[in-house]
């Protein structure tokens, strides 16, 4: 017999933040960690934790098991961004299309420095968090001709 242990969003928050949810440093602890991280792929692991469980656990996970893990990721972080589109566009009621290609862009990215093994652990915290926001910025800027 198999036990499949699904983890809750409780234990998923204090994995990533390392407090419990609603813990006063909660909010402290996912900047320094998601800007701290030494990877792509780390500052999304740290990223808003509630947002990021829901998208592992019903999007990435069921994903994952139907293709290769490069394809689900791409996937997760469009459906992500269309869900922030979905929700502009129903503000202006109005299409448009700007949080779908930057996710779409930023998966790709992830994926590329994960093949290169691009890291970057041994730099300051400072240095570290100016090369994430570098990249979230080249993201988009790479997206932009795209965006509708």
């Amino acid at each position: 017999m198999v036990v499949v242990y699904t983890m809750t969003l409780s234990e998923y928050i204090l994995k990533r933040n390392g407090v419990p949810v609603g813990h006063s440093s909660s909010l402290k602890n996912m900047l320094l960690r998601s800007f701290g991280a030494g990877s792509f792929a780390g500052f999304w692991k740290y990223w808003n934790p509630i947002w990021g469980f829901y998208l592992w656990k019903y999007i990435y996970k069921p994903l994952k098991k139907r293709m290769p893990r490069a394809f689900a990721l791409l996937l997760t972080f469009a459906f992500c961004g269309f869900l922030h589109d979905l929700v502009i566009m129903l503000l202006r009621r109005d299409f448009a299309l700007l949080f779908t290609p930057w996710f779409s862009v930023m998966a790709l990215f992830i994926v590329i420095s994960e093949v290169l093994n691009i890291r970057y652990f041994s730099y300051s915290l400072a240095m570290r968090t100016i090369i994430n926001l570098t990249s979230i910025g080249l993201c988009f800027a790479l997206s932009y001709p795209v965006q509708l």
